[in-house]
């Protein structure tokens, strides 16, 4: 009998992306490349650089001197999710490009992988972490485990193995192995602490290892998914039995064409009630005269981003602050944006967002369509009594509203200006992004690594 890591494994050789697919790995680069130079002089990158050894043939982009391929891989990962400004997929939700890309990059600096090889090993990869992310949702949250960090890992290994060429015994043993290399819990919540920053850049690594391992003749369960201790019963305390989500129309619908790419620097289901502050405010709402804000949510939500309500109405930092619905509703009505400025420690304690944040509560709709779709509701009742009420019903910069590629390339440029790169360096980075992954020539990073 046939398993599901068998005829995941059968899709991926047989599968050939769209050119929408293909483009969004194309715009996955850009805009990962761009964040990683953002984050390069952070002081959780100073301290990931710190905790592994310098020397090998892969790039970590914006740092200096060669890596292995793992730590290339936990470096690019750590720097592509630390200020959560990358990619999401609204359905899961899952951070798939931040996991995938770094395992590929590495892989390709390593084994001399052409662009071509390298853009299909990224969609192919992108496509299975995000429909995992589908196959029971919102499970694995609730279980207290982060989903990025988890099916992460998969996606990972099956893009390396998809890249190195593996045979389809091989690629199915790497997942199995994968599956031992996944892990990440969601504590962080509790102080604002780093280790979801690295999450996608462990996965990352560990879905290399188990590709080479996959390689080199070592086995893995063949029954990762479905098995009475596979990886849904220890990460979602589930055992599925449709995997229709997973495993329907893969190769011919490609979900990789819908993911979305931020344009606020934090939680992905904060962006809908952030554009709804900013709306207000743009319409010559005071902060100062603000009594209550009252928004409606998903309950598939509270446990991150809205409780404990006191802590979140005053984030003790400005990570802690990037997963607080409260703090972002304050930042797009007092400060107009939620950039990675809006997240500074100086900023997220500033006593008038803090005065704001204090004002927002929130309550359960039973409707509320997360994880499908991400929305926003706020209903702001003024000093003298006055309501006013905005709402979005999907995430900006997703399927609903895609950014334009224009954006995305100004905010590769942004970013790159906040991490303290010249023009040039920006410009050549550019060019690089924007045409590697269609070139037949072995990728290299190197020139990117200062």
């Amino acid at each position: 009998m046939t398993t599901i890591a068998e005829a995941l494994a059968d899709a991926s050789l047989q599968a050939c992306p769209t050119p929408a697919a293909d483009a969004v790995a194309q715009a996955l680069l850009i805009d990962i490349a761009g964040i990683c130079v953002a984050a390069r002089g952070t002081d959780f990158m100073r301290a990931a650089r710190a905790g592994v050894d310098a020397g090998g043939p892969c790039t970590a982009i914006g740092l200096p001197g060669g890596f292995s391929p793992a730590d290339a891989a936990l470096l690019n990962g750590t720097a592509a999710h630390g200020e959560d400004f990358d990619d999401t997929y609204e359905g899961g939700p899952v951070h798939a490009g931040a996991v995938v890309l770094p395992a590929v990059l590495a892989a390709a600096e390593r084994h001399a992988i052409a662009g071509t090889t390298a853009r299909r090993a990224i969609v192919v990869g992108t496509e299975i972490t995000c429909r995992l992310s589908e196959v029971v949702p919102k499970a694995v949250h609730k279980a207290g485990f982060h989903p990025t960090a988890i099916f992460g890992a998969i996606g990972a290994a099956a893009a390396v193995s998809c890249a190195l060429g593996l045979s389809r015994a091989q690629t199915v043993h790497a997942l199995g192995i994968a599956g031992s290399m996944a892990s990440g819990i969601i504590e962080y919540l509790a102080e604002g602490t780093w280790t979801k920053r690295m999450h996608p850049g462990w996965a990352a690594q560990g879905g290399y290892r188990a590709a080479r391992l996959a390689a080199g003749g070592f086995t893995g369960p063949r029954t990762l998914f479905e098995g009475t201790h596979g990886l849904f019963h220890g990460f979602a305390r589930a055992k599925p039995d449709d995997w229709s989500a997973l495993l329907d129309g893969f190769g011919t619908r490609w979900v990789t064409e819908t993911v979305a790419f931020k344009p606020h620097a934090c939680g992905t289901m904060i962006h809908p009630y952030i554009d709804c502050a900013i709306r207000l405010r743009a319409r010559g709402l005071d902060p100062a005269r603000i009594a209550a804000i009252a928004c409606e949510t998903s309950d598939g939500i509270l446990h991150r981003l809205w409780e404990p309500l006191e802590a979140k109405r005053n984030p003790p930092n400005g990570y802690a602050a990037k997963f607080s619905i409260p703090y972002g509703i304050a930042a797009g009505l007092v400060l107009g944006h939620a950039g990675l400025g809006a997240f500074e420690d100086a900023v997220a304690t500033d006593p008038r967002l803090v005065a704001v944040a204090r004002k927002v509560g929130y309550a359960v709709d039973p409707d509320n369509p997360y994880p499908r779709r991400f929305t926003g509701h706020l209903r702001v009742t003024l000093d003298d009594g006055t309501t006013l009420e905005e709402r979005q019903p999907h995430f900006r910069g997703g399927a609903s509203e895609p950014l334009p590629r224009a954006e995305i390339e100004e905010k590769f440029r942004l970013n790159c200006r906040h991490g303290g790169w010249s023009g040039a360096q920006t410009a050549a980075l550019l060019d690089f992004a924007r045409g590697a992954l269609s070139s037949s020539t072995p990728l290299s990073l190197a020139p990117f690594g200062a």
